[in-house]
């Protein structure tokens, strides 16, 4: 099969909503360990994102991990949202909500380049 068939079958898929999660097969930690380890890191990230951009205690943060099986796209990324004045902002890092870093969020400085004008027609978030 070539890359532009490969390709074109992900885009397929990821279209359909057929896409399926990693396997966690290998994974050596318990599933309810693992999904307290993943509420933490949620935590974590909302945090550092209510901090970073000064949010109101009340402001609503959303932080998921979406899977991703197109071709060139991480195979799991992290996704953040949050509202405020009635205006969501967004965006995504290219890794797992568990190895996201302070780092790795935004400058404070760039909040206003993160809001999601009216309309626009965004499936992400």
């Amino acid at each position: 099969m070539s890359s532009d068939t490969d390709y074109d079958a992900a885009l397929s898929r990821w279209f359909s909503g057929k896409t399926e999660a990693p396997d966690d097969s290998d994974s050596l930690m318990s599933p309810a360990a693992n999904n307290a380890a993943q509420l933490e890191a949620i935590e974590r990230v909302q945090g550092w994102v209510r901090a970073r951009f000064r949010l109101q205690p009340d402001a609503a943060i959303l932080v998921s991990e979406v899977a991703c099986k197109l071709p060139g796209c991480p195979p799991l990324e992290t996704v953040v949202a949050f509202w405020e004045n009635e205006q969501r902002h967004h965006f995504k890092l290219f890794k797992p909500v568990a190895d996201v870093t302070l780092d790795n969020l935004p400058f404070a400085w760039m909040k206003e380049t993160l809001i999601v004008p009216e309309g626009f027609g965004c499936e992400c978030c």
